[in-house]
């Protein structure tokens, strides 16, 4: 099992330091559409990265719209072309297909055409993660956040009709209990489960009233052996890191 935490890079330092495996990043942070001149600082950044950032969410920005009338098939291939070889380029090997402003189906909008749109847009990117070795790991955010794929089940469903090598499933506690989504769901689907995010109602793991040792039990169960993110809002980070992976190490 590794642990690492949803961070910046310029984070790094501290997320070493608070003893994690890896630091994950946002894609957006790589600046995919902007010429490889332009990102050069950020690049070498992440190159000179004390903790490697092995996983990357916040895949599109909000405005790279994937599903509705709008969708720019041209940018947003263009985009996923640049974004992969950049997280392949620092040493990615997850990225985390959240991105909820990105595949909101408009009101109105035919649920059938969505998810057709949807399933194109998986093809497009394990088109590029299948050469380069990275791991798409689909996730489903609580209906506050995004109308569609907001369960594992759901998320599974799509990653099977794209039965494709680099297409997986994240599970993340914090939208499974938002929805009311039974944690052995992990379990059920198991053979696609690739990533994991953690909190505890959005605070550090330990810092509310989670139930973490259900959890904990259906990740044993699901032999799930991966990466576990901490994905939180931070009262106060160093500490906060510090206090999680204390409570994380106990609990596994």
């Amino acid at each position: 099992m590794k642990f690492g935490v949803c961070a910046k890079i310029e984070q790094a330092p501290v997320v070493r330091a608070a003893g994690y495996d890896f630091i994950e990043c946002t894609v957006v942070s790589l600046q995919p559409e902007e010429s490889d001149a332009a990102v050069r600082d950020i690049l070498s950044r992440f190159l000179e990265s004390p903790v490697p950032a092995e996983a990357f969410n916040v895949l599109l920005p909000g405005d790279l719209k994937v599903v509705g009338e709008n969708v720019d098939e041209d940018r947003v291939r263009r985009y996923l072309s640049k974004a992969l070889e950049r997280v392949k380029t620092v040493g990615g090997e997850i990225v985390v297909f959240g991105s909820g402003k990105a595949r909101m189906v408009p009101e109105g909008f035919p649920r059938a055409k969505a998810e057709e749109q949807i399933a194109r847009f998986l093809e497009w990117i394990a088109d590029i993660a299948d050469p380069l070795h990275i791991t798409v790991a689909i996730e489903p955010l609580n209906t506050t956040e995004c109308n569609i794929i907001t369960s594992v089940p759901e998320a599974v469903r799509f990653a099977k009709e794209a039965n494709r090598k680099s297409i997986r499933v994240l599970a993340d506690f914090y939208h499974m209990q938002k929805e009311n989504e039974p944690l052995e769901h992990m379990v059920a689907h198991r053979e696609l489960l690739h990533h994991v995010h953690v909190s505890d109602n959005r605070a550090a793991p330990g810092k509310g009233d989670y139930p973490y040792d259900a959890f904990v039990d259906c990740i044993r169960r699901a032999d799930y052996d991966g990466r576990i993110s901490l994905e939180c809002a931070w009262s106060s980070f160093q500490e906060d890191i510090l206090s999680a992976k204390a409570f994380l190490d106990r609990k596994f």
